[in-house]
């Protein structure tokens, strides 16, 4: 059922800025290995993003495509537009860190190939069988259609997470501190811009076609659920082939050491981001700042590098 209009959540009005693809260009020769020095644990915990975000973006931009001719506001519809190029960007981005670390003597084909069958079948256009039992009536247009919501949806609650570290890398300032590598942290922190820039997209486009407050609840327990099984195999499967680790091993109490450290996100605010995406006033514009993320992306050295090639100045 969806949400009345009188108990749906209002945007900052100010927070609201164009979006636009930036087409970034990274240089990783000089790059090493372990990027955060002297810590492989925590720049394999962030690392994990290299193995989700190319083929978890591509899904993205597919579901959103399905979702546009739903969409019948003026200004949404331009929001989407802007955030299916962005993420196609992220995709390719991060999707080019790969052969580095495979150079590095790090193959992480065996884990992608898990995650592209996780996107492209799992939860690919065709209505797992199990869940059709949901749906009712059982006819296969009521199916396609609330699979699509369903996906939608998913991916406003993946947008959260996205959202929240794109926040905390824009205010790591312990990773500058410890000297990580530039190139990464460019990286890190141009798309995490962008997840702020463009936060309020996905969960719009949910409450402009659905909006539910059940099946908000529903899909962020699955998306929450993934996110973190997946994070915490992706960082296990990272320190036991690194090459240069003779016993490595994932545990937790690394990821609370890197925690307090400040070079990772802290589990005390990831828990406290919980009760925010519950909440049924929420709205992504409340949380995060569009100025910090625009700031950002007019001094990136690959945003405005992008720029210049844009505007014919390189």
């Amino acid at each position: 059922m969806s949400n009345k209009a009188s108990l749906r959540p209002q945007p900052v009005a100010s927070e609201h800025t164009p979006l636009k693809a930036r087409n970034v260009a990274f240089d990783w020769a000089d790059t090493p290995l372990h990027w955060i020095p002297g810590d492989p644990a925590s720049t394999h915990t962030i690392n994990v993003l290299h193995l989700l975000l190319p083929a978890g973006e591509r899904w993205f931009v597919h579901v959103y495509k399905q979702a546009l001719p739903y969409v019948r506001d003026a200004r949404l519809r331009a929001d989407v537009i802007g955030f299916i190029g962005q993420e196609a960007m992220h995709s390719q981005a991060h999707d080019e860190v790969l052969p580095h670390l495979k150079d590095q003597g790090l193959d992480p084909t065996p884990y992608t190939a898990q995650v592209d069958w996780l996107f492209e079948k799992l939860l690919g256009d065709r209505t797992p069988p199990l869940l059709k039992a949901w749906v009712v009536p059982p006819s296969p247009g009521r199916a396609r259609r609330w699979w699509l919501l369903e996906r939608v949806a998913l991916i406003a609650a993946i947008e959260h997470y996205t959202a929240f570290l794109g926040d905390w890398v824009l205010n790591a300032g312990a990773l500058d501190a410890r000297g990580a590598d530039p190139a990464m942290l460019d990286l890190l922190r141009w798309h995490g811009a962008e997840e702020v820039e463009h936060r309020s997209v996905a969960f719009d486009l949910f409450v402009h076609l659905d909006g539910g407050y059940r099946r908000r609840v529903r899909t962020w327990a699955t998306a929450f659920s993934a996110l973190v099984f997946l994070w915490q195999r992706g960082t296990r499967f990272f320190m036991e082939n690194d090459p240069t680790l003779a016993d490595g091993r994932a545990t937790f109490r690394e990821f609370f050491r890197g925690g307090r450290d400040g070079v990772l996100p802290t589990a005390g605010a990831m828990a406290r981001s919980i009760p925010q995406y519950l909440s049924r006033s929420y709205h992504p514009s409340q949380h995060g700042d569009t100025a910090q993320a625009v700031a950002y992306l007019a001094g990136s050295p690959a945003a405005t590098a992008a720029e210049a090639r844009t505007s014919g100045g390189a």
